[in-house]
């Protein structure tokens, strides 16, 4: 896909002063980016393909998953210095800590299976490598730090696994190519983004077995969530469709949509909930998105297949 023409806009005034982070997947790298003059002041090397990152309890890291290195970065969110790397860590694609903060989790894309780790404050222990179905994608645990749910990419799932036992409670067939999964505070409602279609399956996880309640369309190769930082809504990435569609969690209905050209991916939202930051997976961009006019307003260049985006400065989440 050929690169669309630069925004022309003046430097971008904002409430961000910590660094933005993009992780550049295909350049090993990852890309930090000063949000006052939205330029890159340096380049960090990784490990090999890095796509996702997730922030330490007690926030004074983040954690970037070198997938194809099978090895952790950790990286001051303020400074973006390197602290240190964690080897030994097979095939970290996805990555989440339970809301308790006991346990570190990790979805191999490649190996299909899910590592749950101990975490003690400082170190991880592995506890238990869980064999999945093909392609675990993207994670999420419930507020009760009980379950587990992850996406089957390539066989089309969602399961989920019991936290206290470590076993696989239920799985069920799901639209094609299930990326992203975001629970609602209930821990009853559970959505699951299809980018290999073109909307948001809705499920019942409230029983014994899930139930599909709705597909909410949203817009071709839906794929990566975002919390909007309000309480009532959530942001859905359209990798194909270029866009981005907002959805009520209320009436489970999208309720607007922000153009977002060259493949968006993963998003952060500003802390005052004004800017939409966006990896443009195909045109190696960072974009950044106007809530109020719903136009780009900016973007700045970054390295190969940009994926994870994220800011300490961010909306709640």
């Amino acid at each position: 896909m050929a690169a669309s023409a630069p925004v022309s806009t003046p430097a971008l005034k904002g409430p961000l002063s910590s660094p933005v982070f993009v992780l550049n997947s295909l350049d090993d790298s990852v890309s930090v980016i000063d949000p006052v003059t939205w330029t890159e002041t340096k380049r960090i090397a990784t490990g090999k393909q890095p796509h996702h990152l997730y922030l330490t309890p007690d926030e004074k890291s983040i954690i970037v998953a070198n997938a194809l290195s099978d090895s952790l970065t950790f990286i001051d969110p303020k400074t973006a210095e390197v602290q240190r790397t964690v080897l030994g860590i097979l095939d970290p694609y996805q990555l989440r800590f339970s809301p308790d903060m006991k346990w570190f989790v990790t979805a191999a894309n490649r190996l299909n299976h899910i590592d749950i780790y101990r975490w003690d404050g400082k170190d991880i222990q592995l506890a238990k490598r869980i064999p999945t179905g093909r392609t675990p994608s993207h994670l999420w645990i419930d507020t009760k730090s009980s379950t587990i749910y992850s996406t089957m990419q390539d066989s089309d799932e969602l399961i989920a696994i019991d936290l206290a036992s470590q076993a696989v409670k239920w799985r069920v067939k799901t639209g094609s190519v299930p990326a992203d999964v975001f629970g609602l505070a209930d821990d009853k409602t559970m959505l699951v983004a299809l980018t290999g279609s073109d909307g948001v399956e809705v499920y019942d996880v409230s029983g014994k077995l899930p139930v599909l309640t709705k597909i909410i369309p949203t817009g071709l190769g839906a794929h990566a969530f975002r919390a909007f930082g309000d309480k009532r809504h959530v942001l859905v990435s359209n990798r194909s469709g270029d866009s981005i569609s907002k959805i009520d969690l209320q009436t489970l209905a999208v309720v607007d949509k922000f153009p977002a050209p060259g493949g968006p991916d993963c998003m952060d939202v500003s802390r005052d909930g004004k800017q939409i930051l966006v990896s443009s997976r195909w045109i190696k961009k960072l974009t950044v998105i106007d809530i109020a006019t719903r136009k780009v307003v900016k973007q700045v260049n970054v390295g190969k297949s940009p994926h994870g985006v994220w800011t300490l400065d961010h909306a709640p989440r």
